[in-house]
């Protein structure tokens, strides 16, 4: 076949295997980044017109157009383009370049709220057509129980997918390319000819008969799309560009079918490197042309829009859209997967400037060659615009053909999916445990009724036994309020085109989490090794602590505390799990909060270990602010204690530290920071978000946007642009620890 010209046969020939066709075509590179190119002429042109629409779109704030005529799908739009004449990989969500377009499937109401939020009206056209349309969102409160409504209201469980689609689900695009449209339908219609031969057709049968049919219809109407923009996607790809284009469509197609919460992109970068380096060997691509297609391609990325409501960036903060694009690991025999692409895609950062997206992740290993962790460093120390995993943790679980949706979450590509889920308050349940079940702030009894604590002072073994009573019926709801959602979600608003790219015999697995984790721990702390005394308000409800004495807290390298948020999160986890999950999905837990901890601390009263009512947490499996005062090995090598095997959806940690600290020279920066890395994760840690910078610039950019207009930071597992935080959030993220020593 001409599209598989020179590349070394396999199983993949035979096969759907994407994974064996990039471990016999791959050229691993263990060189430097001196081979690398700057943006052309014609990308810096594309460039100054999208940045011209940036600022555009700032000053209408923040949306720049909404189509209010039709409902955004696949063929809903004429082709788009950012400059026809210059764009070299072709196509956009809409029809023009950052208009967003209306996705009400998983939420009407929550798509009218987001018109009106930004001075737009839908059209009376969507209006007829979903007057008796039922949504995800209308199934899920039909079946909500009050107390899943109530511990939504009260904050215990926040963020729930159940007013917008869930996201997190990685379509493997590069298929499209390798194999071309019509193969993979083809392979589709024989499984459901297949399964549709069971002798006995149970309710997992059926389900799965009818997902398929959807998806081969979803994936008919991605040919359609393409052949829209003059492409034809029936038949593999013959070159990298055309490899770029084929896997671009098959992504953009699942995003304008889907507006969910991180629809990331996938592990991509070595697969089209396949293609790159037999376009070089064969003289029909140079090094700039190379990059000139990744560069091409990121931009698209960077102009992703979905319509949101503002208590949805309220709750996720920077209207960010998470495209994760995963980067270099290892294969299973240890090889490094790094290739020259690796190093392209993080080029972008020169040659296009930092930005939030696409979420680059870096899979870092032991094993990666020297000059791929230097040039990561230097990215880092340049953009604050990468965050890194620990490749050598997660390929044991996942293999070496995984990808991380939306911050930190792995699976295997195209053979696993996830049903998303926010989080639950652990700060908050230990307080509704104080207080017999009931919420602190309104007093509302939401879990089973039991006795507000008596004893004049906690007494860290009684604590103990009803938080546990209490985590344990959370863990049930939170379980049984995640079927509900994910049930109505594939009956209403299902992932056509995204899971006709994946394996049919998918494994489910979903997605807990939790927030407060270090407030529940340094509580405990508190309650431990202190004198803590509650205090009641006129309603018999334990409202503030009074606290005597020292206690050790999360964050200095101190067992005595560590230890006790290492068994509280395995406590958790092993609770969820003893709830069955819809559709016999794998329960999975992360310690995540994004930048919603400033939400999070809103809901929450004051705590055991000192925090006022209203105080933001700190995000993730982050210390609170300034708790961790031994200095940055010490703060690290205290996230690392928690274990990956009970926090395989991610345990998330944002580091910041001053660049003098990392060193004097950039040499030495560079030296200080990889090292620090392979320190880190040689422990078993799972995440790192690096932010390489002083407090006094935030606060500069903070009181003057202009003086730094691209400042991209690193917060809890993505990126944002600073300056699109509201400025409670951007005091937030000023106000965490920047570590001065190592």
């Amino acid at each position: 076949m001409e599209a598989w010209r020179n590349f070394k046969e396999g199983v993949w020939c035979d096969e759907i295997n994407v994974s064996n066709f990039i471990k016999l075509n791959y050229t691993a590179y263990d060189g430097d980044s001196s081979f690398l190119a700057g943006p052309t002429e014609r990308t810096k042109d594309v460039l100054a017109q999208v940045e011209e629409l940036l600022i555009k779109e700032n000053e209408k704030g923040g949306v720049l157009d909404v189509d209010t005529e039709k409902v955004l799908s696949i063929l809903s739009h004429d082709p788009g383009y950012i400059d026809k004449d210059k764009d070299i990989i072709v196509g956009l969500q809409t029809d023009e370049p950052l208009k967003r377009g209306v996705s009400p499937f998983a939420g009407y109401r929550n798509a009218v709220q987001a018109c009106h939020a930004y001075g737009y009206e839908i059209s009376d056209k969507i209006k007829d057509e979903f007057t008796y349309r039922t949504t995800h969102n209308t199934g899920v409160f039909r079946v909500y129980t009050d107390t899943m409504k109530k511990a939504r209201h009260a904050g215990i469980l926040t963020g729930l997918p159940d007013a917008y689609a869930r996201g997190r689900i990685i379509g493997d695009y590069r298929r499209i390319a390798l194999y071309g449209m019509d193969y993979l339908i083809e392979q589709k219609k024989l499984d459901k000819k297949r399964i549709g031969e069971a002798d006995v057709f149970d309710e997992e049968t059926i389900h799965l008969l009818e997902d398929l049919s959807k998806q081969l219809d979803f994936m008919n109407q991605l040919k359609g799309l393409a052949l829209d923009y003059g492409y034809d996607i029936s038949k593999p790809a013959t070159t990298a560009k055309e490899a770029i284009q084929w896997l671009y469509f098959g992504y953009l197609g699942a995003i304008k079918e889907q507006n969910g919460a991180a629809n990331s992109i996938g592990r991509i970068a070595e697969f089209i490197d396949c293609y790159i380096e037999r376009d070089l060997a064969e003289g029909t691509l140079d090094e700039q042309g190379a990059q000139e297609l990744i560069d091409d391609l990121v931009l698209k990325l960077r102009l992703v829009r979905h319509l949101r409501t503002p208590e949805y960036n309220e709750l996720f903060a920077g209207d960010p859209v998470w495209v994760t694009l995963s980067l270099a690991g290892v294969t299973g025999e240890g090889k490094s997967m790094c290739s020259k692409t690796s190093f392209r895609v993080l080029q972008t950062l020169y040659n296009l400037g930092p930005s939030a997206e696409p979420n680059i992740t870096v899979l870092w290993s032991e094993h990666l060659p020297q000059g791929f962790k230097d040039f990561c460093a230097e990215v880092s120390i340049d953009t604050d615009s990468i965050q890194y995993e620990n490749d050598d943790v997660m390929r044991r679980m996942y293999g070496d053909d995984y990808a991380i949706a939306c911050c930190v979450s792995a699976m295997k590509e195209g053979k696993q999916m996830q049903f998303f889920g926010a989080r639950c308050n652990l700060a908050k349940v230990l307080l509704m445990a104080l207080n017999g079940g009931k919420d602190e702030i309104e007093g509302v009894q939401i879990a089973p009724e039991g006795e507000v604590y008596e004893e004049e002072v906690l007494d860290y073994d009684k604590v103990m036994a009803s938080y546990k009573k209490y985590l344990s019926w959370m863990a049930k709801l939170y379980v049984n309020t995640m079927n509900v959602i994910h049930y109505m979600h594939d009956k209403y608003a299902y992932e056509r085109l995204m899971m006709g790219l994946h394996d049919t015999n998918v494994e489910r697995l979903m997605a807990f989490g939790v927030s407060g984790m270090s407030v529940a721990t340094d509580s405990l702390s508190a309650i431990k090794y202190a004198k803590v005394t509650p205090i009641k308000d006129e309603r018999g409800i334990i409202t503030e602590f009074n606290v005597e004495g020292e206690f050790p807290k999360y964050g200095n390298d101190d067992d005595r505390v560590d230890l006790i948020g290492k068994e509280l999160m395995e406590y958790f986890y092993h609770e969820l799990c003893k709830t069955p999950a819809y559709r016999g999905a794998k329960h999975t837990l992360s310690i995540l909060t994004i930048t919603s901890n400033v939400m999070y601390g809103k809901k929450t009263g004051s705590t055991p270990d000192g925090r006022k009512a209203g105080e933001p947490f700190a995000p993730g499996a982050n210390p609170m602010h300034g708790r961790d005062s031994e200095g940055a090995l010490a703060s690290l090598n205290s996230v690392a204690k928690l274990d990956y095997a009970c926090c395989q959806d991610g345990i998330s940690n944002t580091f910041s530290i001053t660049p003098d600290t990392l060193g004097h020279s950039r040499q030495e920066q560079v030296d200080h920071l990889t090292t620090m890395l392979d320190g880190y994760f040689a422990q078993d840690a799972h995440h790192l978000n690096v932010n390489v910078l002083n407090r006094e610039k935030l606060i500069a950019a903070m009181n003057d946007p202009t003086l730094y207009p691209s400042l991209t930071i690193r917060v809890s597992g993505y990126a944002v642009n600073f300056n699109k935080l509201t400025r409670e959030k951007q005091e937030e993220v000023i106000a965490r620890t920047f570590h001065t020593s190592m």
